[in-house]
C-alpha cells in the first residue's frame, strides 16, 4: 500500500496496516483501539471512558450518549487511505460541532498548557537569550491558535445553528468565509519544532526529546483536527446552505 504521507495528517501512519477496510457498529470498541490507538484522543473528545469490556462500537456509542454515526465518520476519515469515500458518510452535524468544541477545549486548556510547562523545564537551564526567545515564540503561537479557535465557537458554530434552527440568517456570512481563512494552525508550531532541533543547545537530550516528540505530536493532531473541519464539516454545511438557497 502506497500512502499518501502529503495527505493523511494526525495519527501515525503505521496505525493504517491494522484495517484496510471500514471499522463497523458491530466491531469490538477494545480491537479498535488496540489497534489504532490514537483513537484514543477521538474517544476523550467524544466523552467515552474506557473500562467498555467485549462491547461493540455502537454498544459503547450508546452507553455514551455519543451519536454512532459520527463517532465512526470520523475514525473512519482518519484511518482509511481513501478519503474521498470515507468523508461521504452520514454523521450529525450537532454532535460534530460538539466533538470539535471538545477538542478546543482539550488544545487550549490541557495539552497546550501541558506542552508549554514541559517546554519550560527542557529550556530552563540553557542560554536565558534563547530560552525567552523560545518561549514567547510558543506564547504567540498560543495567541493564534486561541484567536483560530474562538473565531469557530464565536462565530462558525452560532451561524450554524442558525440554520440547523432554520433562524434568520446575516446575508454577508457564509461557511465559505470560514473556509477561506481557515489556515493551518499547526504551521506555526514546525517551525518552533525546527529552531529547538537545529539551534537549541540542550545539555540533556532526554527533557528536550521528550518535549519535541509532543512538539511532533501536537502538530499531527492539530493538523488531523483541521482536516476533520476542511473535508468532513464544512462540506456538510455547504449542503445544509443550498437546502436553506443560500448558494452564496
Amino acid at each position: 500500500m502506497q500512502v499518501k504521507t502529503d495527505i493523511f495528517v494526525g495519527f501515525n501512519i503505521s496505525s493504517m496496516i491494522y484495517r484496510m477496510g471500514k471499522y463497523k457498529r458491530t466491531d469490538p470498541m477494545s480491537v479498535l483501539v488496540c489497534k489504532n490507538y490514537p483513537i484514543l484522543l477521538v474517544m476523550s473528545r467524544f466523552g467515552i471512558p474506557l473500562g467498555f469490556g467485549d462491547k461493540t462500537i455502537e454498544e459503547v456509542c450508546v452507553d455514551n450518549k455519543v451519536d454512532v454515526d459520527t463517532f465512526l465518520a470520523i475514525i473512519n476519515f482518519l484511518l482509511d487511505e481513501d478519503h474521498d469515500a470515507s468523508g461521504n458518510a452520514p454523521f450529525s452535524i450537532e454532535a460534530m460541532m460538539r466533538y470539535l468544541h471538545n477538542s478546543h477545549d482539550y488544545f487550549l486548556h490541557f495539552r497546550l498548557p501541558t506542552l508549554r510547562r514541559n517546554l519550560l523545564e527542557a529550556i530552563d537551564c540553557g542560554p536565558k537569550d534563547v530560552s525567552v526567545a523560545i518561549l514567547s515564540f510558543f506564547d504567540e503561537y498560543v495567541t493564534e491558535v486561541q484567536k483560530h479557535m474562538l473565531y469557530e465557537e464565536q462565530t462558525v458554530f452560532p451561524y450554524v445553528r442558525a440554520l440547523l434552527e432554520e433562524k434568520p440568517l446575516t446575508k454577508e456570512y457564509n461557511i465559505g468565509i470560514f473556509s477561506k481563512r481557515h489556515d493551518q494552525v499547526e504551521a506555526k508550531l514546525g517551525e518552533l519544532k525546527n529552531i529547538l532541533i537545529k539551534y537549541y543547545p540542550a545539555k540533556s537530550s532526554n527533557e528536550l526529546n521528550a518535549v519535541l516528540f509532543d512538539i511532533f505530536a501536537c502538530e499531527e493532531d492539530l493538523a488531523s483536527h483541521n482536516y476533520i473541519e476542511d473535508f468532513l464539516f464544512v462540506p456538510a454545511i455547504q449542503k445544509l446552505e443550498l437546502k436553506r438557497g443560500r448558494n452564496l
